[in-house]
């Protein structure tokens, strides 16, 4: 029987995408879910598996093609005679783009095909002295660059700034951590401090985790916190979801297991779609100090930085902390400049009495 292989149900915001090189030629025997080609679209790479096991004999659209869903793109022949009705797609949703990454789409539920996170170059090309080189951006690249240009002329991008003295942290996490992790079998990191301070924070000033619609400003109930987590294969924003509600423990295990997936690719749809915040650690890359952009449609993303020892006064005594740079942006559309900075002096505040972020520990 011979099989068409269509391109899925792609979202509402996603039209079409372009075929990158065949992973099977004409004549090759494939197995049932085992990746043919790779999509490109605006949003995500996906991967187009093949139905059913059999060979491969015809490549409707060449490498570089631009399909749209439900576009028959080859055809398998599987040696069966009767016909096996195929289930339902269910089409994907939309998912919010990662303020440094393009978001991530999955495949229909049939197939249960992974998310292909776009490869990220080993090394930069070498360019030899004197010469240049040309090529055109990837379409992911050029989305990014869309929604990158689109978030600072939508919104009205202000950061405030502050920092915090990661003593108190530091002396809390060297008393628990061993207990920690043979109680919870994860590391006590810093991150859960940041998400429940930030929690707490939201609880204070809830226009914080607000964002515009039209003409209406949406409220959230929830504190949806994404975390952007660096991978081989590029950075992505996954979501803790009801993150006011979760202990240090299950944070830190949630963010433990969003790294290990994102190492595997194996990330899902329900994992990065939506957030009602976004966290982003350009410190453990060395960043001192930045301005991290707004997600759309969240309205706001903290920024953190690297800990660095730095003299500071305390009781009119100079005396040498370990201390963290906080960027706040924020779109000032929605939220007044008092709210954001006493947002982030909350956060601070958490940070600098951290007892009460370990409450479930």
């Amino acid at each position: 029987m011979k099989l068409e292989v269509r391109i899925p149900s792609l979202s509402d915001s996603v039209a079409s995408g372009t075929l990158l090189p065949w992973r099977k030629q004409v004549g090759e025997a494939v197995a049932r879910d085992e990746t043919l080609v790779d999509l490109e679209t605006d949003k995500v790479i996906l991967e187009i598996p093949a139905p059913a096991s059999g060979t491969l004999v015809e490549l409707r659209q060449p490498e570089g093609a631009v399909v749209k869903a439900a576009e028959v793109v080859a055809v398998i022949e599987t040696g069966e005679h009767d016909v096996v009705p195929t289930p339902a797609e269910k089409p994907v949703q939309p998912v919010a783009s990662a303020p440094l990454a393009p978001p991530v789409a999955s495949m229909p539920a049939p197939t249960q095909a992974s998310v292909a996170l776009p490869t990220a170059p080993a090394a930069a090309p070498v360019i030899p002295s004197g010469e240049s080189r040309r090529e055109p951006m990837s379409r992911l690249r050029s989305r990014v660059a869309e929604r990158l240009v689109a978030a600072q002329h939508t919104a009205a991008m202000l950061t405030t700034f502050n920092e915090v003295n990661m003593q108190p942290v530091n002396e809390l996490r060297q008393r628990f951590k061993a207990d920690f992790e043979v109680r919870h079998g994860v590391k006590l990191g810093y991150m859960s401090f940041f998400v429940r301070a930030v929690c707490q924070a939201l609880q204070q000033f809830p226009v914080v985790n607000a964002a515009i619609d039209g003409n209406d400003i949406v409220w959230q109930g929830d504190a949806d916190i994404g975390i952007a987590i660096s991978s081989p294969r590029g950075l992505v924003v996954p979501i803790l979801r009801r993150a006011q509600a979760l202990s240090s423990a299950e944070i830190e295990a949630a963010i433990a297991d969003f790294a290990r997936r994102a190492r595997e690719a194996k990330l899902t749809l329900e994992d990065l779609a939506g957030g009602t915040f976004s966290i982003t650690n350009g410190g453990v890359f060395g960043s001192l100090l930045s301005t991290p952009i707004l997600n759309p449609p969240q309205s706001a993303i903290l920024g953190m930085h690297t800990i660095q020892e730095r003299p500071v006064a305390e009781n009119g005594q100079v005396v040498i902390r370990p201390m963290m740079y906080l960027a706040l942006t924020y779109d000032h559309r929605l939220i007044d400049g008092r709210d954001a900075v006493q947002f982030l002096v909350a956060v601070k505040t958490a940070l600098e009495a951290p007892e009460s972020l370990l409450e479930s520990v």
